[in-house]
């Protein structure tokens, strides 16, 4: 498994009966978690210490409980800084176990030994392109919502990046791969994080399972010649890290080379020292 082990701002201090007890930065939170389904005690005094603590609603969706959390707060992954706010249906501004993929990508990046034009889609509020920015990068991050994006920016600012080679577009990413194929664009790095499940701009519906595979063999027609990697991310049940793999084989290997990997990404439990996994990815990259 791929664990993001290098968090100071952030640790899953506990896991028990479907929670888990997280610090994010000084304060402490609740959520629920799917994966949780072992019923072991809860030791931390941080379950009885929490700012704000999620409860799922048996028919769907839940609400929070807070005591003592500000309405949004700042907290740090190496030199980026993230503004976090407590989202209705539980998330906070960011998935901690995706600085795994950033860190990799960073790498890949760094190591070209020349610029690279980066395609972030589906991008929420910027950790990819953050990331890929401070490595040297240039960047189009694409998200269907504006209010995303404008978070994104607002990160973008707090972590020094305001005048990074960051291109920042509201679009359906789908329409937006299709008009980069029709003006020949091409991109040394794509990486995307595709929903469950969503709608287009028009009412059209994405469902990950149906429409991924044909995603990607689209999004391949931008992807330039000597490109340096290809990520892909899923936290749906059933798109396992072989599935992962398996597409972007078929999809990258027989045009491009190169090689791909795949596997659960996690994060690392303080009070037991095992794994909480939290999703999968699949990375092609050129050799």
């Amino acid at each position: 498994m791929w664990a993001a082990t290098d968090w100071n701002d952030y640790e899953v201090l506990e896991t028990a009966a479907g929670e888990k007890l997280e610090r994010w930065g000084q304060y402490l939170l609740v959520r629920p978690d799917p994966q949780i389904i072992w019923h072991t005690a809860q030791k931390h005094p941080g379950w009885s210490q929490r700012n704000g603590h999620y409860h799922r609603s048996a028919k769907g969706g839940g609400e929070w409980e807070f005591s003592g959390l500000p309405e949004e707060w700042t907290i740090g992954y190496r030199d980026l800084r993230f503004r976090l706010k407590p989202f209705s249906f539980k998330h906070t501004g960011i998935f901690p176990e995706q600085a795994v993929n950033w860190d990799w990508c960073s790498e890949k990046i760094r190591a070209a030994g020349r610029p690279l034009k980066i395609l972030n889609l589906f991008a929420y509020t910027g950790g990819a392109t953050l990331s890929a920015a401070k490595a040297g990068a240039q960047v189009t991050h694409v998200d269907a919502s504006k209010g995303m994006v404008n978070w994104a920016k607002e990160n973008a600012d707090l972590s020094g990046l305001s005048d990074a080679p960051i291109r920042w577009l509201v679009d359906d990413c789908v329409k937006f791969v299709e008009r980069e194929i029709r003006r020949g664009n091409t991109y040394d790095g794509i990486i995307m994080d595709p929903p469950s499940y969503g709608r287009g701009p028009k009412g059209e519906i994405w469902k990950i399972e149906d429409n991924i595979f044909s995603f990607l063999e689209l999004t391949a027609k931008i992807l330039a010649k000597d490109a340096a990697f290809f990520l892909i991310n899923s936290y749906t049940t059933g798109l396992q890290p072989a599935v992962l793999a398996y597409m972007l084989h078929t999809t990258l290997v027989p045009k491009f080379g190169g090689r791909v990997l795949a596997d659960e990404i996690g994060l690392p439990v303080k009070a037991d020292g095992l794994i909480l996994p939290c999703g999968a990815s699949g990375r092609w990259e050129q050799l």
